[in-house]
């Protein structure tokens, strides 16, 4: 398993693009969280300070609690990824700030 305990957020890869649809006026944003890390990454935690959606969004891929989102309920991210959208002004941040690193 060499290589493998170098994971790290790092290997959370979160891209966000405007999908060309409008919303109340507001555009809306298409977010993809994959990890490229060879374990999986669970539990994940995006900070997401002043987030909103005018659009809801599935709690099981996004959950908001204060400042903070659990990204995929907390179930595991590998080989697949989470995709949802949202609606505001401009995009959001979305930086990782925590997950748990399992390795088999």
């Amino acid at each position: 398993m060499s290589g493998y305990s170098q994971c790290s957020l790092r290997d959370l890869s979160i891209s966000q693009f405007r999908t060309g649809v409008r919303v109340q006026g507001k555009p809306e944003w298409s977010v993809t969280i994959a990890n490229k890390c060879p374990c999986v990454q669970k539990n994940v935690i995006l900070n997401c300070k002043g987030f909103q959606s005018v659009e809801h969004i599935n709690p099981s891929l996004l959950r908001v609690s204060h400042n903070v989102c659990l990204v995929n309920g907390g179930q595991s991210i590998y080989g697949n990824v989470v995709k949802f959208t949202y609606v505001w002004d401009q995009a959001f941040p979305l930086n990782p700030i925590s997950s748990e690193i399992s390795c088999s």
